[in-house]
């Protein structure tokens, strides 16, 4: 209890409510794109993979047929390969000749990348285009190592990342503002998507017309005004500095498996009486040995005596009247001696009878 109710009263602390309108919206098209592509990590010192992952040696004889040497898959037993998936985010209006971090991932039994070098990888979008080559050592954040049956392994060492290991061949397909721009809000709700596009029209509204309305509660459609025609970048910059006041819905999220439990502030009680005790009922066997007298026709024998004690803590009563906050609540769980677990059970309950004014979410 001691644990809990400190999280959960500095969680309800007044907190700043204005954003930059950065941190609330993407603008539409201009986003990251996923790359992946399938290549080989090499000089592995024998913890590459084994005879039995067939395509890293399939792949490892096509490399080297590529070079002039031809070598049957079948007759190679390389432990210094292991076969990896590779990706990779391309950034949006990534240009050639950029360089971006690339992730390589074990895909056969190798035990271990670590100091292994990953040979030129092509990277492909969802369309099929390559869009990045990457090459370069493979960093792994971890280790195994061992012998005679015994091994240490820390973190995961089958994956390692290649720091700008991939260099950017093909512009990202991104969209370019022209005329128009969309605002997709990355939490949907109709009162924050009001409020942004009141502050964007407060802004850049000229001759009477609006500059901005909300579309829905995910989308604000933005036009650009006529002085910033030949200058979009610049208008995205200024729209992106502006302040909104964001709302905060009413939610509780319960962490069920770690006993956490986070309120906002705008969380209401109904008027409700919440009772809390405890039963507990503790059982222990204790094992005796019976001996019988000296020179008797007895045995020894081990008898097992049960003792079952119950004990029911005094209930704990508490009442909260029209409009109490989360933080009386809090106070006042506290007050009763709640313990984690107590207080996801009355929060339950408290949906339950509909007096928790809140959505409940729980992980």
């Amino acid at each position: 209890m001691i644990s809990l109710l400190p999280l959960l009263y500095l969680s309800l602390q007044p907190q700043v409510t204005e954003a930059r309108l950065k941190e609330l919206v993407s603008i539409e098209g201009v986003r990251d794109n996923q790359l992946v592509g399938y290549g080989l990590v090499v000089g592995l010192k024998g913890s590459g993979d084994s005879r039995q992952t067939l395509f890293s040696a399939q792949s490892l004889s096509n490399l080297l047929q590529q070079m002039g040497v031809f070598v049957n898959p079948t007759l190679m037993l390389v432990r210094d390969t292991a076969a990896v998936m590779v990706t990779a985010t391309l950034p949006p209006f990534g240009q050639p000749g950029t360089h971006i971090d690339v992730t390589a991932a074990a895909i056969g039994d190798a035990l271990n990348l670590q100091g292994g070098l990953l040979v030129m990888t092509s990277l492909k979008g969802v369309d099929g285009q390559v869009y990045a080559v990457a090459q370069g050592s493979v960093l792994t954040g971890g280790f195994s190592s061992g012998g005679n049956g015994n091994t240490a392994t820390v973190n995961h060492p089958t994956v390692g990342r290649v720091p700008s290991g991939a260099m950017v061949e093909r512009p990202a397909p991104s969209v370019t503002p022209n005329g128009k721009v969309r605002l997709q809000l990355q939490q949907p709700d109709f009162i924050t998507a009001q409020r942004i596009s009141a502050v964007i029209n407060q802004k850049f509204a000229a001759n009477g017309k609006d500059a901005a309305h909300a579309e829905s509660s995910g989308v604000v459609g933005v036009t650009i005004p006529a002085e910033y025609a030949t200058r979009a970048v610049d208008f995205i910059a200024d729209l992106q500095s502006l302040k909104i006041e964001t709302d905060q819905p009413a939610r509780v999220i319960i962490n069920e498996r770690t006993g956490t439990v986070i309120m906002g502030k705008a969380v209401r009680i109904a008027p409700v009486a919440i009772v809390h005790g405890s039963l507990t009922v503790q059982i222990q066997t204790v094992e005796t040995v019976s001996q019988p007298a000296p020179l008797s026709s007895g045995r020894t024998v081990v008898a097992p005596q049960t003792q079952i004690s119950a004990r029911e803590d005094k209930s704990k009563n508490l009442v909260l009247q029209q409009g109490a906050t989360v933080e009386e609540l809090v106070h006042a769980l506290g007050a009763i001696g709640s313990t984690p677990r107590d207080v996801i059970s009355i929060l339950q309950g408290l949906q339950a009878a509909g007096a928790l004014e809140a959505e409940v979410q729980v992980i």
